[in-house]
């Protein structure tokens, strides 16, 4: 039987390509947006329209041009958008957890002095960042390994790991002490790796990942951390914990990438 069209003509990205598309995507999302801020502006907590806009926005629209014309060029479609390995349906716990934090963690008395219109343009923006960071690391990432002939296990691993260390520009000026925000996000990558797994699609995981951060981002708004932020703390911790005591359940031991779990 020949294979299907899909299949002879997607191209292959070897892991170092797809290590070097992360720096440069870095490189990128970090340059441009610092071409479109007026003098003497930061863009670390997008307190202002401006910021959303000309920060957060200008950010992410390079992001996701980047992930479409990469999944484009190697005719990736399917793959990174569908999941066809499909995890139990107690995975949905992941993603549940995760959106029961945003729902209350959210601090919309600070949204709310803020208005309807920064609100609005801050949850697309957040939204936005979920369609290019998924993009590229579950979705790129997730079948680059995948086609390497990685375990599930191991696209896990990597991918978040990958994940976290493109979060970590404060070790550059933070040192040592920076650790612990990668190691967060790389475990938050895991979490939306499930969400993928779990829903069978991508597009799943681009909503959980934007809801999540657009919740984290209302926390940071004003002079100090919101108490909403604790929620999403002991989500992170607690979802840790769980994923620690189910990883074998999650990945079974000799369960090659290609086979199909059983829901339950």
């Amino acid at each position: 039987m020949s294979a299907a069209p899909e299949q002879t003509t997607r191209r292959r990205l070897p892991i170092w390509g797809y290590l070097l598309l992360v720096v440069g995507y870095l490189v990128a999302i970090q340059t441009i947006p610092q071409l479109t801020k007026p003098s003497d502006t930061e863009y670390a907590n997008f307190e202002t329209i401006s910021e959303v806009t000309r920060g957060l926005w200008v950010t992410t629209g390079v992001g996701i041009l980047i992930v479409l014309v990469v999944v484009g060029v190697l005719r990736w479609w399917r793959p990174v958008f569908v999941e066809e390995n499909r995890l139990p349906r107690w995975v949905w716990l992941f993603p549940i957890v995760l959106l029961v934090a945003v729902a209350a963690g959210t601090a919309y008395s600070r949204l709310a002095d803020r208005g309807a219109t920064f609100t609005i343009l801050l949850l697309i923006g957040a939204l936005a960042v979920g369609v290019s960071e998924e993009g590229l690391f579950r979705g790129i990432g997730v079948v680059t390994f995948r086609e390497a002939g990685y375990s599930d296990g191991m696209v896990a691993l990597w991918t978040s790991v990958i994940f976290g260390l493109a979060h970590a520009t404060n070790l550059f000026t933070e040192g040592f002490g920076a650790i612990p925000q990668v190691l967060t996000t790389a475990v938050a990558g895991y979490f939306f790796y499930l969400t993928r797994r779990v829903s069978g699609s991508l597009i799943v995981a681009m909503a959980v990942h934007g809801l999540w951060d657009f919740g984290l981002i209302s926390c940071s708004l004003g002079d100090a951390i919101s108490l909403g932020a604790a929620l999403f703390i002991l989500a992170d911790i607690v979802l840790a914990i769980i994923a620690i005591a189910t990883i074998r359940k999650v990945f079974p031991k000799r369960q090659p990438s290609g086979s199909q779990p059983v829901a339950s």
